[in-house]
């Protein structure tokens, strides 16, 4: 039988929906308006606290998705990124351009997480 949980839902999405053993996040953002390096350590706080939730953590982490507004601020995201993690454990992970869903955002992340063993 499929088990799925799911968290935080409106009328569009979960933020968190789980399935099994696998954690999926729906796209996390920072504040509009701010830097690059600041939307970016933003929305990785806002993974930590949901992965937390859900019984999950960074290290964790299976694939990510990065959405850059400005494919510019590829290695400004990518410092903050690269000191978010612990060595050897970077998913995998995929990052392109686009247009998001308000003009001041300049990152999004989409996380798939394993659960922690118990």
């Amino acid at each position: 039988m499929t088990h799925i949980i799911r968290k935080h839902i409106n009328d569009r999405m979960s933020k968190i929906v789980t399935h099994n053993n696998t954690v999926y996040l729906c796209g996390q953002v920072g504040n509009r308006g701010d830097t690059i390096e600041a939307q970016t350590r933003e929305a990785l706080t806002r993974v930590d606290r949901l992965l937390e939730e859900a019984g999950s953590d960074r290290k964790h982490i299976l694939q990510a998705i990065v959405w850059l507004s400005d494919m510019d601020d590829f290695s400004a995201m990518n410092d903050v990124w690269d000191n978010w993690f612990e060595p050897g454990s970077a998913p995998a992970r995929a990052c392109g351009e686009a247009k998001l869903a308000s003009p001041e955002l300049k990152f999004e992340v989409i996380v798939t997480a394993a659960l922690k063993s118990e």
